[in-house]
């Protein structure tokens, strides 16, 4: 008899239909290979690439098509913005692979997915202009979720995290800045020489917690000063998002492989915007999908 714990349906929600609460899909609905976007929209611009689709599953902010593209299964699912939103697609996709829905239980051999989340992002430096795909060899949380799960020191770089308190000079009261590395196999893969392998910050939000002024003024206005000047061991910040952070800090936990991938379309020293990036996108994911 089995002494594994029995998750309870509080905690693990399946719908009617067999399906994972929010996500709406059942385990056989998902492939090893996971193409990660912020916007439902995007779903569709990527399975149009796919030679043939097996389904197609909406529900809320969160959209999956699962198909072939060249011989190779992949599913593509939007999570929405926020790194709150991708704690609940990590534990639901995590839980299609990883745990039996018939006895609630874990399954005996562990299921890895390759995850590549592919977004959009403001660059930070110079080397970072509009059009620039770069990928997080680094993910910088400034949202704290990582922090609600035991043991996120194994996966956490403590020394890049005191340079950030220290060099930052933070000052936001109750949030800790965390640091966790992307998948070295998994960036070898996707990068291949042409794609940067930079330091992207996740924020909590898009105006203040960017240091983006409108009418609220901002706790640190020199903030963003302070991240482009910041150098650890040779490592600056590149970038601003909002997700790469619990995502490779999760996927680590759970021992998935996993990394963020984004299109700069956002100068946030040069200050300048493109707000017609839709060519970028696709090439970017373009080259995801050869690649993953």
């Amino acid at each position: 008899m089995s002494n594994q714990r029995i998750i309870p349906s509080s905690e693990l929600i399946i719908n009617s239909d067999g399906s994972i609460f929010h996500l709406h899909l059942r385990p056989e609905q998902l492939a090893d290979r996971v193409f990660l976007v912020g916007d439902p929209a995007r779903v569709d611009m990527v399975a149009s690439r796919f030679d043939s689709i097996e389904c197609s599953v909406s529900s809320r902010e969160f959209h999956t098509i699962t198909g072939l593209y060249r011989g190779k299964r992949i599913s593509v699912v939007s999570h929405g913005i926020g790194t709150d939103n991708i704690d609940i697609v990590l534990n639901e996709l995590d839980a299609l692979a990883n745990i039996d829905f018939e006895t609630r239980q874990e399954k005996e051999h562990f299921r890895q997915l390759t995850l590549v989340r592919v977004g959009t992002s403001g660059g930070l430096q110079d080397e970072t202009p509009i059009g620039t795909y770069v990928a997080a060899e680094h993910s910088i949380g400034f949202d704290g979720v990582l922090y609600f799960y035991a043991g996120s020191e194994r996966v956490r770089d403590r020394a890049f995290e005191q340079a950030l308190i220290d060099q930052l000079s933070w000052s936001v009261e109750g949030l800790r800045p965390y640091v966790v590395s992307s998948c070295p196999q998994l960036l070898d893969q996707i990068c291949q020489g042409d794609v940067l392998r930079g330091n992207t910050i996740a924020a909590n939000g898009f105006y203040g917690p960017q240091g983006r002024q409108l009418r609220l003024a901002l706790q640190d206005p020199d903030l963003n000063k302070k991240i482009q000047a910041f150098d650890y061991e040779g490592a600056h910040l590149t970038n601003y998002e909002m997700e790469s952070s619990s995502l490779a800090g999760l996927a680590a936990l759970m021992g998935h492989r996993a990394m963020t991938v984004c299109c700069i379309i956002a100068g946030r020293k040069a200050q300048n915007m493109n707000t017609d990036y839709k060519g970028s996108i696709e090439g970017l994911i373009d080259l995801v999908l050869e690649r993953i």
